[in-house]
């Protein structure tokens, strides 16, 4: 059996209820299952409950979004099992405000575009913490502007280079991120470097112990990839893990819950480690 350890749900940019998912895990024959939603806890605490109402293990999590000062490059920091996750909230409630200001603006620029009412893209922003791009797609396309969440018109609003309704957000540096997380006495876990090329950065974790473990096994890492990043995890005596990013329909690639997963001695691992580091 096998834990899929990255999963969102509507509390930030997934399309679909904790509880969902965790049945989807439960029906996938998972052991364990973690929703890690973007700069909250709000959906892992959701799903622990059903976790216990339907007999599969969720592990609570959340994902930092930051960026590495050196680079300039997004990161992201999974953070598990946190004994107070509440430290963590100032933390949470700048990303939350800075992505809702960002939101607003977007929203805005897109309704000068296209006549869509702002009560149709507020109903999905509602029962999320944030305000994400994908609900603004989901609208239009509830409204027959778009055809799919990443397309052509996501391109033309919200593209880097040059999208007309893009708005820049600034993310909080990755080691204070982690600096936080651990004051908070969460695990912390590299995510998906492959996608960011961020192998330099996992390299200067790693090698100042500042993470736990690294993601292998996820959508974003070509065979290559797992190789070299089962390596570096070998080398510095990181546990792997392993998760599918699940976001339901706010996707680029569909990929059912359970897809990506992490091995259970792998879990174990990750999990001993915090028990290790409590120690010292």
């Amino acid at each position: 059996m096998a834990a899929d350890l990255h999963c969102h749900t509507q509390s930030s940019d997934g399309s679909d209820t904790a509880e969902e998912v965790v049945l989807m895990a439960k029906m996938r024959g998972l052991s364990a299952v973690a929703v890690t939603d973007h700069d909250t806890f709000a959906g892992s605490a959701k799903a622990i409950g059903f976790g216990k109402k339907y007999g599969i293990t969720v592990v609570p999590g959340a994902e930092f979004s930051c960026v590495d000062a050196e680079t300039g490059r997004k990161a992201h920091i999974l953070c598990y099992c946190c004994d107070a996750p509440e430290k963590l909230e100032p933390v949470c409630r700048r990303m939350q405000d800075t992505r809702r200001k960002a939101g607003d603006a977007m929203l805005e620029k897109v309704r000068s575009i296209y006549p869509v009412p702002a009560e149709m893209v507020m109903k999905y922003v509602r029962r999320s913490t944030c305000f994400f791009k994908q609900h603004i797609m989901h609208a239009l396309i509830d409204a027959g502007y778009a055809g799919e969440i990443y397309g052509p018109v996501y391109k033309k609003l919200f593209s880097s280079s040059g999208g007309v309704a893009y708005v820049k957000i600034d993310y909080p540096e990755v080691h204070d991120v982690i600096g936080q997380i651990r004051k908070a006495g969460g695990i912390a876990v590299l995510a998906h470097p492959a996608e960011f090329d961020s192998y330099g950065l996992l390299d200067s974790l790693s090698a100042s112990k500042m993470i736990d473990g690294v993601e292998v096994w996820h959508p974003s890492a070509s065979k290559d990839a797992v190789s070299r990043l089962s390596e570096a995890a070998a080398e510095y005596g990181l546990a792997m893990t392993g998760g599918t990013d699940f976001h339901g329909m706010y996707t680029k690639i569909s990929y059912p819950v359970g897809s990506f997963t992490t091995p259970d001695e792998q879990l174990g691992k990750l999990l001993m480690k915090k028990h290790n580091w409590r120690k010292i």
